[in-house]
């Protein structure tokens, strides 16, 4: 009966070890991968717990410039100009800065990624046959957790989740992906469309 505890403990405790180098590997693989793009376009679904869809188009260059481009009835415009990011609710004429630090998928948009748990640490993760989730979070802050979902064939982020202010799941879905290609430095620069403009071009 001791032989079997003892052979159940060692086997336990390789299995173990076999997961802590997964996971090493898993993270690893994660790191390399936000960490060598440096440009990224596609199309994005957007998908709310409410019950919300949108979409659009997504711009990302590293380090930190972003733009969101929501497609129709939507009305919303998402820059990120490497110092601030604007929200610009088209259809009230609202306009508001957003800290980077007041939003988890700013560390998509780093040059230097590390999960080491001093700065991103794992909240979660998850790896099938066919996909990796990995749930990470700020190891300071109140900045809530960003979850990424990778394909494992070829390894590519194809979605990510946050959870707003609000409590409302929000999912980006990505399509269409185009990495390393020249974006045109003019998509991170803010410029602000009248009201009048924007009711003109529904008219016609």
């Amino acid at each position: 009966m001791k032989k079997l505890i003892y052979t159940a403990s060692v086997l336990s405790f390789f299995a173990a070890g076999m997961a802590v180098a997964q996971d090493a590997e898993d993270i690893a693989k994660v790191e390399d991968y936000l960490n060598n793009i440096k440009t990224l376009s596609a199309r994005f679904v957007q998908n709310t717990s409410n019950g919300a869809v949108s979409e659009g188009d997504i711009y990302v260059a590293k380090p930190n410039k972003i733009r969101m481009e929501y497609a129709e009835p939507e009305s919303i415009l998402i820059v990120g100009n490497g110092d601030y990011i604007v929200y610009n609710d088209k259809e009230l004429d609202q306009v508001t800065n957003i800290d980077y630090n007041d939003i988890p998928a700013s560390l998509l948009l780093a040059n230097d990624v590390k999960i080491d748990g001093k700065k991103i640490k794992v909240d979660s993760s998850h790896k099938d046959a066919g996909l990796m989730t990995i749930s990470l979070k700020y190891a300071e802050g109140n900045t809530g957790p960003i979850t990424l979902i990778f394909s494992n064939q070829p390894f590519e982020l194809k979605q990510w989740k946050i959870v707003d202010p609000q409590g409302v799941e929000v999912s980006v879905s990505l399509y269409n992906q185009a990495v390393d290609e020249k974006l045109d430095k003019n998509l991170f620069k803010f410029k602000r469309e009248k009201k009048k403009k924007i009711e003109s071009n529904r008219k016609k």
